[in-house]
């Protein structure tokens, strides 16, 4: 399947894993690569530049296929070194980066002397349309259904990939929501280039997680994700444990007087207890909707082929049907 983002890419399929949080390590970005999609390391995942050039290398010697970078812009307790970790990226020789949170406006003129292709992820269609202004190569649109950050609009993917594709002129991928060829296609009908997976990738084989993470995903359903942090207009999708169940207990006590410093117990350094130990209770991390959708751990060339084939079949054969004639010939006037 060929679409603006595997040429702009230079990948076999419109598939994107994307960038999170203790999860984006070589190992994944490597297999996604390796299977036809584009790869993605976590950037401050890796709590140095140095960390992250070592990651780049060990991400090289695992793929020779194309894969990425993620760097978010994100309100930090301490700050980031952005221009160093910027330094890294290029001289890894990485030539595509995925930006999140803030605009990534500051750190254009770096990427782009650089000659590094960038996916900026958006909310809104005004952030996309923005994006596009200062020069990013693509972006991925995130719905309310996403995993993470999901802004503050509440807007849908059944809406808002259809009014992208009205404003951009740039490729960009659906993301929230998507696990499997049937997400793909209806991504596709509705304007977009591909597709960015993120709560799907950490139940594969190769994720590096632990199994509790990738159980809890498994077991879960389409109700088992909350919102926490909207008094903060930092509103993150996550899935529902007993850390969760206490933070939103101190969300309902403090409401518009809440501070980050009263959940701070639940959200910081959350992410190596509950990805590297497995204590699945142990604070606030990134889930999707989309975990309804997930009933399996394949490996990620399992994953992408089964979404590749079936999307092939869900157009060749259920949608041409619908239609009842030929593929490629045009209702008459």
């Amino acid at each position: 399947m060929k679409t603006r983002i595997t040429e702009l890419f230079g990948i076999e399929h419109p598939i994107i894993q994307g960038g999170m949080h203790y999860v984006g390590f070589a190992e994944l970005a490597s297999a996604v690569a390796n299977a036809g999609g584009l790869g993605l390391i976590t950037g401050l995942t890796q709590k140095t530049p140095e960390l992250l050039a070592k990651e780049i290398a060990r991400c090289r010697d695992m793929t020779d296929k194309p894969f990425g970078v993620n760097l978010t812009f994100l309100p930090t307790l301490t700050s980031v070194p952005y221009p160093e970790y910027i330094a890294a990226i290029v001289e890894g020789g990485i030539k595509i980066v995925e930006t999140a949170g803030r605009s990534p406006q500051e750190h254009m003129p770096a990427l782009k002397a650089a000659g590094i292709k960038v996916i900026h992820k958006c909310t809104s269609v005004r952030h996309s349309v923005k994006a596009q202004q200062i020069g990013c190569d693509a972006v991925s649109v995130d719905g309310f259904e996403c995993g993470g950050h999901p802004g503050e609009d509440d807007m849908p993917n059944m809406i808002l990939l259809p009014r992208a594709a009205e404003e951009l002129k740039i490729p960009f991928v659906a993301s929230g929501g998507m696990a499997d060829a049937r997400g793909l296609v209806a991504a596709l009908a509705m304007g977009a280039d591909g597709i960015n997976m993120g709560t799907r990738f950490v139940a594969t084989k190769e994720a590096p997680v632990h199994k509790n993470v990738k159980d809890a995903i498994v077991a879960a359903t389409e109700l088992d994700t909350r919102l926490v942090m909207r008094a903060l207009r930092n509103t993150e999708r996550v899935l529902i444990n007993k850390g969760v169940e206490k933070l939103i207990e101190k969300e309902r006590a403090k409401g518009a007087a809440l501070k980050i410093e009263d959940i701070i117990e639940e959200v910081g350094g959350v992410y190596p207890k509950v990805m590297v130990e497995g204590q699945m209770d142990a604070g606030a991390w990134s889930c999707g909707m989309v975990v309804g959708l997930i009933n399996d751990v394949p490996s990620v060339k399992e994953l992408i082929d089964r979404i590749m084939n079936e999307a092939d079949r869900l157009i060749l054969e259920r949608l041409a049907g619908l239609v009842g004639r030929p593929l490629g010939l045009a209702k008459s006037a």
